[in-house]
Order: structure tokens, then sequence, then C-alpha cells
């Protein structure tokens, strides 16, 4: 089994990527097999609404200018998805918010069945409110994809600004290492059951 997740922030090793590893820890404790893949600040564009992905029903975005069909293939290919983003004026970063519509629309145009029943979960990093809005927006993707969301002890996020401040969030860490068990445990349970 495999879990890839996208870091959304475009600080490499900051509060939203801290988060992701700490979820990683705990389900690669559990046999998973993780890979990290920094989304934020690279080169991607959001969606043109050209409609040429219902025409071509190929799995891809028509696009070839920036690398989101790498990024598509990665979560057609894994059993779990992450992803992760700052909050910024309440909502997903630019890089989570054009993953969102282009594998969405390409998803829905391909029969709508190309994410169902992988395992999704949102992290999400925050200085101080906005956050819940953040956490909707990437569940939203999840759910009308038809996947499965695990839940935590908390909603997944951190209080965190400056990088680093996650490892202080004890709360923020309790409620990563239970997301990462959970998932986990959704993820076996899916897999025993197909």
């Amino acid at each position: 089994m495999k879990v890839v997740a996208f870091n959304g922030s475009p600080r490499v090793d900051g509060n939203t990527a801290q988060s992701i590893r700490i979820v990683f820890a705990e389900l690669e404790k559990q046999g998973i097999e993780t890979e990290f893949v920094q989304l934020g600040g690279r080169k991607v564009y959001g969606c043109l609404a050209c409609g040429k992905c219902w025409e071509t029903k190929d799995n891809r975005c028509v696009r070839k200018d920036d690398d989101m069909n790498t990024y598509i293939r990665k979560m057609q290919e894994a059993d779990g998805i992450i992803i992760g983003s700052p909050t910024y004026f309440s909502n997903v970063s630019t890089e989570v918010k054009a993953l969102i519509d282009r594998c969405g629309f390409v998803a829905k145009a391909n029969g709508g069945d190309m994410l169902r029943g992988k395992v999704g979960a949102a992290v999400v990093s925050v200085r101080r409110a906005g956050s819940n809005f953040t956490y909707a927006a990437i569940n939203f993707f999840f759910g009308i994809a038809e996947m499965v969301i695990p839940g935590s002890t908390y909603w997944n996020m951190t209080l965190a600004l400056e990088p680093g401040d996650v490892q202080k969030d004890d709360e923020g860490i309790q409620t990563f290492q239970n997301l990462g068990g959970n998932m986990a445990d959704v993820l076996k349970k899916l897999r025993t059951e197909t």
C-alpha cells in the first residue's frame, strides 16, 4: 500500500510539510509506503474550463505546460492521498486549488471513479483562524471524488506560524499521529475487503 502526499506550501520544510511527515511516521510504522510531493511554489496552473478532458477521456489534463498530469497519475496509482495546505486568507494555497480543480475535472470526465474508494486526508497549518475552510475545501474534493475520509481526535490542523512551530503544538502533533494511525487502519480494512 502507498500514500502520496502533496505539500501545498511553498515552504519546503515549513509547518505543513512537517505535519505531513508526522502523519507519514505513523503510516510507515504500519508498513505503508509513503511519497512526498512538493507542490507549493511549483509552476502549476489552474483549470481553463476548456472541456477537453471530456473529449479525450484519457485520465489526463490536456494542458502540458506544467507537471499536473504527473501529479494526477501519482494520485491514481496511490491507495491513499494526503493534501496539505497552509491557510491563505481562509482557504487553500493556489497550487492546491489547481490540483483539486484539474484532478477533479479529469476524474469526473473519465467516469468519476478514478479516485473512488481511495483514502484521503487533509493536513492544514494556520496561524490563528480560517483553517476550517481550508480543511473543508480539501475534504469537499475527497467527498465528491467518492473517497474515504478518516478522522482524528480533532480537525487535522496545527496552530503554527514560523517554520517549526508545529513542533510546539502538542495537540496538533497528537492529532496528526492519530490521523496517521486511523488512515493506516482504514487502508488495511479496505485492502482486506477487496
